[in-house]
């Protein structure tokens, strides 16, 4: 079963980058088809298989022979391992569906923030309402209530932060995309939990940060990816990290 979730994730995978590259240019996910990027090429069903495609074409456009982004089949194994990670961890349980929902988020912020510094919401919504109908089924509604309301609690101190930091640097200091997602943490996990998504988010963060003050450059860099991958991280660790919480608490 570990197999055909990777094999379904590469397959996912492959969808997904083409999803995010797609909605970031504004362009229909469904026309033109699948096509090379330099020449118009139409890509043939042979041309479409995840990382098999990548290895026989040698990285090259058939027709064109241009060579491709080596991101594509990173995208399609990181999808694939994802996948295949959440069903060793959860098997056939809610939990999968939840950690199935957060991976595909993970992999689409990575394309749309690194590639284009953009957070799509139609993902985050699909998979806000993915977390919040399993908690609703698994926990019951009082619960889902609290999950709900420590979304938007985290939502509403990140946006107090975006306010403060944007008035105090003169500029944006933090993406409207960086705080929808951070109602997806509360949502998923609690307030507590969500602000160590925050806190590791910003440790993954700081040697992107750091390089660029080294090299003297004033860019713009991607933190969605980096929150993501947090909230994965704690969504995985969320029992142990829950009892070393409460054990500095108390």
């Amino acid at each position: 079963m570990v197999w055909i979730f990777f094999i379904y994730g590469l397959l996912f995978g492959s969808f997904y980058m083409a999803l995010a590259d797609r909605w970031c240019q504004n362009k229909s996910i469904i026309k033109p088809r699948s096509h090379c990027d330099y020449c118009g090429h139409t890509l043939a069903f042979y041309e479409l298989i995840p990382v098999l495609s990548y290895i026989f074409l040698g990285g090259k456009c058939k027709e064109c022979k241009k060579r491709l982004s080596i991101v594509y089949p990173l995208v399609e194994l990181l999808t694939g391992g994802l996948f295949a990670m959440a069903y060793y961890l959860y098997g056939l349980s809610p939990k999968l569906i939840i950690m199935l929902a957060l991976a595909s988020l993970l992999v689409i912020t990575y394309v749309s923030d690194f590639k284009y510094l953009v957070i799509l919401d139609v993902p985050l919504l699909i998979v806000c309402v993915i977390v919040f109908g399993v908690i609703l089924w698994t926990e019951g509604l009082v619960s889902g209530l609290w999950h709900l309301i420590s979304g938007i609690i985290m939502f509403l101190m990140m946006l107090l932060v975006k306010i403060v930091g944007d008035k105090k640097f003169k500029r944006e200091s933090l993406g409207g995309g960086d705080v929808k997602l951070s109602f997806l943490f509360g949502l998923t996990l609690n307030f507590y939990l969500g602000v160590l998504v925050l806190v590791i988010g910003s440790f993954l963060t700081y040697p992107m940060a750091v390089y660029y003050i080294f090299k003297k450059k004033e860019v713009e860099i991607p933190f969605g990816p980096f929150l993501v991958t947090g909230l994965v991280i704690v969504f995985v660790l969320q029992n142990q990290l829950t009892e070393i919480l409460r054990l500095l608490i108390l």
